[in-house]
């Protein structure tokens, strides 16, 4: 995709728009004037805001919706406390107050963009959404988040109900359906993603016949170079496959299961290979905020190696617009910020910021990309749950009015962008912590001492052999989660078994009392028969879902699951395959199992 610098808007529809989302109907309103018929492309429904007048609109009537109002209690935006990393503003409320909001039945607003009430939000409304939640998602994301992309008039965005629908529907407009049983392969369209991957984008794809095709990574993530890189695999493309993809599907920061986060160099080279092959980059970054400058460092003090210390506090933005805040400034950005051709997808979500039973999240993309997922979303989700659009706008927004008030009232208090932005700083320092407790405990617990575990050195050479690794771990830049490498080549059983079944038995081991651990192993993110192969050697930790009190000891206990495996001169009760995932969890028993396996993340 290739748009001119002055219209991205045409330039979009021109390539690898599915035939299938191009015959999406648009819903019209047509309204006699004084020229004739004339055709309203805006969201008309919320628009007539006194409906009562219209006879055409076919809408229940408000009051017969039997809530009169939606009401909480809310932690205020200071509540969690920051990383210490210099990027937080000192405010004056307690951080542990909370404070009330309350949506009303009908609000005394007349325009839409500022009415948070139940008869709109619960009322039949377009694929924009709600105006205050859709308006405050295009200025966070346009002016703040991305204030930097380089095409003219710059990106919009659309609401969806999280960014698994997001993808879903990204698929639908860019991808078609492809038969075994009718299609020729060299029409098989396919997918580029990490060799390591969160596998429900695989699974949505899979049933659209799509080729999926993995490409190396490192600590970072996606591979630029190299054997099985990116370059590697578009230049290698074998055509018996199919068609070269031409999508690219990506969790750039906290990547999903590894951790790593791309720097902004790796970027440039990646987007250059998608410039030159025209394909599609759809970024899913869920963890976009918890970025981690502290796990360099840290990583380099326990080893004693050296570290870049230049990226712990760099401004992005230094070159261009700033974001207006420092914190949102010294976080890596998206591919939107080199996006000169109008081919990225960004897909976001309140999943890891409010919560994932929010079911709501949005699209950042060039204005072309959105008009197509907008006619996706008219017949299919449409708008999200105006129950969720309405607390989430109210809590961010609070009541806006059409004139400011003298008069403030406590229930309308709300984050505003300012408690927004500090909320999300806030959250990283929460994990940030939690993964300092969890790398430093496996850090200080990466050995076992030779003779525990059953292993002889020699008198010349025991400085060398008196200690070995049982696994090995790069500590996450970004994310939820941690990933580990089974050393089982310094297992004492090496040798007498194949290392799967070495890795099986090790995870049915730290299911088992003191130690009730559960951990993701490799396979579940295996895209290809290739990575599944030695998937066994990898482990998956989530130190997100467990309380922050909780993470060290959790993790001794972890540790200690290892050295007693290392000990072991056999396997037997461990030759099971485990059993099904949620039976074990429920045997264990939820209220003192270590669950690292974060599932839904």
């Amino acid at each position: 995709m290739h748009p001119p610098p002055n219209d991205a808007r045409e330039a979009a529809s021109k390539t690898y728009i599915s035939t299938s989302s191009s015959q999406a109907l648009r819903t019209w309103l047509v309204v006699c004037t004084d020229d004739g018929h004339s055709v309203l492309d805006f969201p008309f429904l919320v628009t007539f805001t006194n409906h009562r007048r219209h006879l055409s609109l076919g809408l229940p009537n408000p009051s017969y919706f039997p809530y009169d109002t939606l009401e909480a209690t809310v932690a205020t935006p200071q509540r969690f406390q920051p990383s210490n990393n210099g990027t937080t503003k000192k405010y004056g409320d307690d951080a542990k107050s909370s404070m009330r909001l309350i949506v009303p039945k009908e609000s005394h607003a007349t325009d839409v963009q500022n009415r948070i009430d139940i008869a709109t939000a619960l009322q039949y409304v377009t694929a924009d959404g709600l105006p205050p939640m859709a308006s405050f998602v295009r200025q966070f994301a346009r002016h703040h988040l991305h204030p930097n992309v380089p095409y003219a008039g710059g990106p919009e965005t659309i609401l969806t109900t999280g960014a698994t629908d997001g993808f879903s529907k990204s698929i639908e407009v860019f991808t078609n359906v492809w038969n075994p049983d009718r299609d020729w392969t060299s029409q098989r369209e396919g997918i580029l993603c990490e060799e390591f991957v969160y596998m429900n984008a695989v699974t949505t794809v899979k049933p659209r016949g799509l080729n999926v095709v993995p490409v190396a990574i490192d600590v970072q993530g996606m591979l630029a170079r190299g054997k099985g890189g990116l370059a590697d695999v578009l230049e290698n493309w074998d055509f018996r496959r199919g068609r070269r993809p031409h999508l690219m599907y990506t969790i750039t920061i906290g990547q999903n299961p590894t951790g790593g986060t791309l720097s902004v160099e790796r970027r440039k080279e990646i987007y250059a290979l998608c410039h030159r092959y025209d394909i599609i980059i759809i970024e899913d970054d869920p963890y976009w905020n918890l970025q981690y400058p502290s796990a360099a460092a840290l990583e380099a003090q326990y080893r004693g190696t050296p570290v870049d210390t230049a990226s712990v506090k760099r401004n992005y933005n230094a070159h261009g617009k700033s974001s207006g805040y420092e914190f949102l400034d010294s976080l890596v950005p998206s591919y939107l910020s080199l996006d000169t051709d109008g081919r990225v997808v960004r897909l976001d979500t309140f999943s890891k910021t409010i919560a994932p039973g929010c079911r709501l999240g949005w699209i950042t993309a060039q204005p072309a990309v959105i008009e197509r997922l907008t006619r996706v979303t008219e017949t299919a989700t449409q708008a999200p749950s105006g129950f969720v659009q309405a607390l989430v706008a109210k809590l961010i927004l609070g009541q806006q009015t059409d004139h400011k008030s003298t008069n403030s009232n406590k229930s309308d208090r709300s984050w505003q962008m300012d408690g927004w932005v500090r909320w999300l700083e806030g959250l990283r320092g929460g994990y940030e912590r939690c993964m300092q407790d969890m790398c430093s405990t496996l850090e200080e617990g990466r050995y076992i001492i030779a003779s525990e575990a059953g292993l002889e050195s020699s008198e010349e050479s025991w400085e060398v052999v008196d200690k070995v690794q049982m696994y090995d771990f790069t500590w996450p830049t970004g994310g939820m989660f941690v990933w580990i490498k089974l050393r089982l080549d310094t297992h004492p059983l090496h040798g007498r078994y194949d290392p799967a079944r070495l890795s099986k038995a090790l995870w049915v081991h730290l299911m088992q009392k003191p130690h009730l651990c559960l951990l993701g192993p490799g396979d579940l993110f295996a895209p290809s028969q290739e990575t599944l192969d030695r998937s066994w050697q990898y482990y998956r930790l989530c130190f997100a879902a467990m309380p922050e009190a909780d993470v060290k000891d959790i993790t001794v206990r972890l540790v200690d699951g290892f050295r007693a495996f290392w000990k072991k001169t056999d396997l037997n009760g461990l030759e099971g395959d485990g059993g099904d995932i949620s039976q074990v969890v429920q045997s264990m028993g939820m209220e003192r199992v270590g669950n690292f396996l974060g599932s839904g993340c």
